[in-house]
């Protein structure tokens, strides 16, 4: 069995303190820490692929305990461990945003055909859209204007943003599940994400 080194223990000191300032800015923070966020918080002493090996073992510390760190779109954050999302939901009842039928399927027109204007929302739901919706949509900044289609007019195309992707526990657009029925769809990862 070979001996530790007095080099080996400061690395391994160097790491566990790094580990542990990791830990305390995605901790302090109230949104997730994008990787050049945490690049920066460390003045660059580190590149992306240093910091992923350094959040995958920051990740299994984690492991046995009621939080876990998990990536979003945005970034790294810690979250309660889906085993205790209920215990979490009884402790603050009032805490979790039911998501309206109306709501979901504007949502989701929106995050399937997007770039999308009102009208295409209109006509892929068949009814005419309660500027409500799009309002709190916007409120939550899970939509936003990105240019406008060559129409007369010139309507507004929406599509989705990260923070969309962040509240329904998705790093990409790609997550989403497969369009058979979006309503549905969106039920589930509301579901999903209200345990988050």
């Amino acid at each position: 069995m070979s001996q530790m080194t007095t080099e080996d223990f400061s690395t391994q000191q160097q790491q566990h303190e790094l580990l542990m300032q990791l830990e305390a800015i995605i901790f302090a923070s109230d949104a997730p820490v994008s990787l050049a966020r945490l690049k920066e918080a460390l003045q660059n002493k580190y590149n992306n692929q240093q910091l992923r090996q350094y959040l995958q073992q920051l990740a299994l510390l984690q492991h046995n305990r009621s939080v876990e760190l998990v990536e979003t779109a945005q970034g790294f954050r810690f979250q309660v461990r889906a085993q205790f999302r209920a215990l979490i939901a009884q402790a603050w009842p009032d805490r979790p945003i039911k998501l309206s039928n109306s709501l979901l399927e504007t949502l989701a027109v929106v995050a399937y055909h997007q770039p999308v204007t009102r009208a295409d929302i209109e006509q892929i739901r068949g009814v005419s859209n309660n500027s409500q919706l799009l309002k709190t949509l916007f409120e939550w900044n899970w939509i936003k204007e990105s240019g406008y289609r060559e129409l007369p007019g010139r309507p507004a195309l929406l599509i989705t943003t990260p923070q969309f992707l962040n509240a329904f526990g998705l790093t990409s657009l790609d997550q989403l599940p497969p369009l058979q029925d979006a309503k549905e769809a969106f039920k589930a990862l509301d579901a999903h994400a209200a345990k988050s």
